[in-house]
């Protein structure tokens, strides 16, 4: 299995799942790889998207997500959802999933969208009962053993309850850039997720802006995780209920009519498109050494860092210095006396900023020629 990060600290002890063997024996996964990552700029291009990259381990992120999931779902279950344009790459990292399982959209669809299609796959295949697990697959997780423990309490819950199961993290700072889940009142106490440690969810809020992230986190939010689980058939119906970019065409993906489901559908992604609109979700607290790797100033968070809390990658030695990342792939780099900078190096080119910065690279790539933007490594344009 790829090596995870060692980062974080190891979680308390969690409640025993349900025991429902066969859920977890037959159950499958679907990681989201389709997205460039422009805020991981001049590493992730559309020739090398975010999931290539290896920025957490010496692996790519993709690898990771699909390697931590074994051996509770292994590769044959495993199903990867990405784009025309970075399929023959994806498929070099992820050897093990078979090429029927790549799931390759001739357009992008969003993850609303590739969900469905993989809920669809699955039922057709397994079974509409079957449980899938729904994930992206850029997410940095420090105690793999103890993930793979959540998603079996959260599918066991799902079954039991009819119901999706988002992982939820308990926020540690205001983030504006992550999903909040917010819980509400259990009417039911008898109802069988109540003993499983989940709850109901009252609202799902996409990136707030920092002043309402704060107020979630204080209102007892958790941050969603990009992780949620239901049997095929709920995910399906649940999208149909809910996701109206979406539901004009799912007769024809039940269908078998790809085409024409790609024909009859708006991008949208699940955030928004259906954990914003359904009624039927439950959120399980978790504690597994999660991040998001969203930015580059997340890499301080996933990677071990020095004394000084610097992180590197590469050739680099810091000296007085405090802060900063690092991340070298062409020469050594020498930081002296700086704190708090971005530093990447490439064949052909070197980024520099500050981690603040590094948070909102948008009004640079709109300024950059679309060739140093596509391919930061081709020098300078005239």
């Amino acid at each position: 299995m790829p090596h995870e990060s060692s980062a974080g600290t190891l979680p308390v002890a969690q409640s025993a799942p349900l025991g429902d063997a066969a859920t977890a024996e037959s159950m499958w996964a679907v990681v989201f790889a389709g997205g460039i990552g422009s805020r991981f700029w001049p590493l992730s291009t559309p020739a090398r998207p975010k999931p290539l990259l290896s920025l957490v381990s010496g692996n790519p992120l993709l690898a990771d997500s699909v390697g931590r999931l074994q051996p509770l779902i292994p590769p044959e279950r495993v199903l990867v959802a990405t784009s025309r344009d970075i399929a023959p790459a994806i498929r070099t990292v992820v050897r093990d999933v078979p090429e029927e399982n790549i799931l390759v959209e001739p357009r992008p669809l969003g993850t609303a969208a590739a969900m469905a299609w993989a809920a669809q796959e699955v039922a057709r295949r397994a079974g509409p009962e079957t449980m899938l697990c729904a994930m992206h697959g850029d997410l940095a997780v420090s105690f793999p053993g103890e993930f793979r423990e959540a998603v079996r309490r959260a599918a066991s819950i799902a079954v039991n309850d009819g119901a999706l199961v988002a992982l939820g993290v308990r926020p540690t700072r205001p983030e504006s850039q992550f999903g909040y889940l917010l819980p509400g009142a259990v009417l039911d106490a008898g109802a069988p997720f109540v003993a499983a440690g989940a709850l109901p969810v009252a609202s799902f809020v996409e990136k707030p802006a920092e002043r309402e992230a704060s107020a979630l986190a204080d209102d007892g939010a958790f941050w969603h995780s990009g992780i949620v689980l239901g049997t095929a058939k709920q995910l399906l119906a649940e999208l149909a209920a809910c996701t109206v970019e979406i539901a004009p065409g799912l007769p024809a993906l039940t269908a078998g009519n790809l085409p024409a489901f790609v024909g009859m559908i708006r991008s949208v992604g699940i955030e928004r498109g259906l954990l914003e609109r359904t009624e039927r979700l439950l959120v399980l607290p978790c504690e597994f050494g999660w991040d998001d790797v969203g930015t580059w100033a997340s890499l301080r968070r996933a990677r071990e860092l020095d004394d000084d809390g610097n992180g590197a990658l590469g050739a680099v030695q810091f000296l007085d210095a405090a802060s900063n990342v690092v991340h070298a792939e062409e020469g050594a780099v020498v930081a002296f006396g700086v704190s708090r900078l971005l530093i990447v190096t490439l064949p052909g080119l070197t980024f520099v900023t500050t981690i603040e910065r590094a948070g909102d690279l948008k009004p640079l790539l709109d300024a950059l020629p679309g060739s140093m933007r596509i391919n930061p490594g081709s020098g300078t344009p005239r």
